[in-house]
């Protein structure tokens, strides 16, 4: 393989891992956010307690998916020096900014907000306890806006001025409202969503399917995670068509390609304006990646559609294949998301910076083998970590909410005070 293979793969392989950490963190909070408010406004007791109980369970898996994702998160932006230094030295000026916004808000803000959310059981009045698991839900999701703003400038170029080779940032307001960004933002959302929701469902219907013995805790986490996913995974095929309209315009090889149909004639427009050059992109990437992400959206929107009918008179969980195949549903997201990655990052080859500059130009003056030793360390690592947070992920969810540590309360032996256990 070539250098510039060799740090593609690299950079393909530890973001595609990075991201299933990534879309189950922002599926997973706006859903735990919920349970903890429906739990601190519920007068019944009774109900209080199961939902308070709820809420602790799932928002332990959260944490466990969280913690794990940011020790994958932390090295994806040294990437762009070791393997990617003409990325920098070009776009740095234009996209640092949000980068850095991004680093801000996921590693302080958000990591504070979340710090303060779990050792506030039983310490912070109700109220505040729940806006805190709310700001963390909304600084996740302006994390990702942030990223998308700098991915988006990558894939439409918009308010820069290119002077002695390198871009300079001269409009803010167009960067920062790119419909190649906000569209991506309103699909990865909705994209997340169903993830979550469909990972609630499933970890639910597993437990009825194993004869679960809190129903209450779980009738209420599946009705919920069914609902969600259900909503979400019908808008987002909705808003996924809405981005070919902007790809006709703005990379139309990518639509040549993945339909097989004017490859040569946009080959042309594309020689005559940005001159001599292969600007084919592999078609079968595309279309497979394509068909992914709509086959499992259409099955998911069915099933889930489904689902919520069969809720009534718990028809749902009281016939044990339907719970199994709820279960089984759990994966199929994350395949679905991983085929959106492909295509939105695959279809724009060969350029880094679309129209700018090219993968050849942007790829940093080290060695194969250097490349060769971090590609296979990296990826050894993060594959590590993934199969670490899935299997505590997998553990925690098998043995249910008695497993729970989140909330807690121990004795202080000094004091005989009480403090979160987590």
């Amino acid at each position: 393989m070539s250098a510039a293979d060799l740090a593609r793969l690299q950079f393909a392989a530890t973001t595609g891992i990075h991201w299933l950490f990534v879309i189950l963190t922002m599926g997973l909070v706006p859903i735990v956010a919920i349970m903890h408010t429906r739990a601190a406004f519920t007068r019944d007791p009774a109900k209080a307690a199961v939902r308070e109980r709820m809420t602790r369970f799932w928002g332990q898996l959260y944490l466990i998916n969280y913690t794990v994702g940011i020790a994958t998160g932390i090295v994806m932006e040294f990437q762009f020096g070791l393997s990617w230094s003409g990325l920098s030295k070009f776009a740095g000026n234009v996209f640092g900014a949000p980068l850095a916004l991004e680093t801000l808000i996921a590693f302080f803000a958000e990591s504070t907000f979340l710090g303060m959310w779990i050792f506030g059981w039983g310490r912070l009045r109700r109220g505040v306890h729940v806006t805190l698991i709310w700001l963390v839900a909304l600084t996740a999701y302006a994390s990702a806006y942030w990223i998308l703003v700098a991915n988006g400038f990558m894939q439409q170029p918009v308010g820069y001025q290119v002077r002695d080779g390198a871009a300079y940032l001269t409009d803010f307001a167009a960067l920062v409202t790119n419909p190649s960004a906000l569209i991506a933002l309103a699909h990865v959302t909705l994209a997340a969503l169903t993830t979550g929701g469909v990972f609630v469902a499933g970890v639910s219907a597993y437990h009825f399917a194993r004869d679960a013995k809190e129903t209450d805790l779980f009738r209420g986490s599946l009705r919920l995670g069914v609902w969600v996913a259900m909503l979400a995974s019908f808008f987002v095929i909705i808003v996924g068509d809405m981005q070919f309209p902007l790809l006709r315009r703005t990379q139309p090889m990518k639509i040549a390609a993945m339909d097989d149909s004017g490859v040569a004639q946009v080959q042309a427009q594309l020689l005559q304006q940005y001159g001599p050059g292969d600007y084919t992109l592999p078609g079968e990437w595309l279309r497979v990646s394509m068909d992914a992400m709509t086959i499992i959206g259409n099955t998911i929107s069915t099933i889930t559609l489904i689902a919520v009918i069969l809720l009534w008179k718990d028809w749902l969980v009281r016939w044990r294949p339907l719970a199994w195949l709820m279960t089984a549903m759990i994966p199929f997201p994350f395949i679905a998301s991983v085929g959106g990655w492909v295509f939105r990052e695959v279809g724009r080859q060969p350029w880094l910076v679309y129209g700018e500059l090219t993968v050849a130009d942007a790829l940093s003056h080290v060695s194969t083998a250097a490349l060769a030793i971090s590609c296979a360390t990296f990826i050894a690592i993060f594959v590590a970590l993934a199969v670490t947070n899935w299997t505590l992920i997998t553990r925690l969810a098998r043995r249910g909410p008695d497993a729970t540590q989140l909330g807690a309360l121990q004795p202080l032996a000094e004091d005989k005070q009480t403090v979160p256990a987590f």
